[in-house]
């Protein structure tokens, strides 16, 4: 492993040189546990200075390609699902997407992710699945717990589904989606107890291994989740401010 490469360009040179190691991560040249040269020595390799350098390092800490096991180690690493998920959530949101668009895509991973956790789910699984619904029952009323609740029952549901793909895909989009929900519960009053059945069914069809009824019931809270967005006046509103993303 070397991380060496031509002398870079002038102008944005810390980026430069965070894109050519990404770029050299992607292909495979470093993979994760390589350890990365000394400063000293990359700084020459690339024709920058030390705090050039530190500079473009540090970008690819925060996009979670690369960590400091220690001090003065630094090594290749595999993003963690949550940062990849934050970043795609912030650049949906600074593209002020709509409820229209996400509960467009909404509608195929939703379903998709519950054909997949009826296939694979585990007796286990689905009891960590029916406590969260026995947690969603209990906060009905509460919007800001139920959509904490509801966003940790998808995404079981999506690490069920054995599915990395999906499950990257569909996170984002789908916290996004999800959020609203304190926007359309005053003027849905009845979406608690809506949602609490479509929970209960997806898990029902879990439990007997039904891939369609499962799918259809996931289907079904997307499409209620429609409604309740058509009611409230949100259809093509703007999802969620950028800065709500954390």
């Amino acid at each position: 492993m070397s991380a060496a490469s031509k002398p870079v360009q002038p102008g944005f040179a810390y980026q430069q040189v965070a894109g050519e190691i990404e770029a050299q991560i992607l292909r495979g040249d470093l993979k994760p546990g390589d350890q990365l040269p000394g400063e000293e020595q990359m700084a020459v390799s690339f024709g920058v200075t030390r705090s050039t350098l530190r500079e473009g390092l540090r970008q690819l800490e925060s996009d979670g390609l690369v960590h400091r096991p220690s001090p003065r180690r630094m090594e290749v690493t595999v993003p963690q699902a949550d940062q990849l998920t934050t970043r795609a959530g912030r650049a949906m949101a600074l593209m002020k997407v709509t409820f229209r668009e996400l509960t467009q895509v909404t509608m195929v991973t939703e379903p998709l992710a519950a054909r997949l956790a009826a296939q694979h789910g585990t007796e286990d699984e689905i009891t960590a699945l029916q406590t969260l619904h026995g947690a969603l029952v209990a906060a009905e009323g509460n919007a800001t717990r139920t959509i904490q609740i509801d966003e940790e029952f998808h995404t079981l549901i999506a690490e069920i589904g054995r599915n990395r793909v999906l499950g990257l895909a569909r996170e984002p989009i789908a916290l996004l989606l999800f959020r609203g929900f304190e926007q359309i519960a005053p003027f849905a009053p009845n979406f608690y107890k809506r949602q609490i059945e479509a929970h209960s069914n997806v898990i029902a069809a879990m439990r007997d291994r039904d891939e369609d009824r499962a799918e259809k019931w996931a289907r079904k809270h997307i499409e209620d989740f429609w409604r309740g967005a058509q009611i409230a006046g949100l259809e093509d509103k703007i999802a969620l401010n950028p800065g709500a993303l954390s």
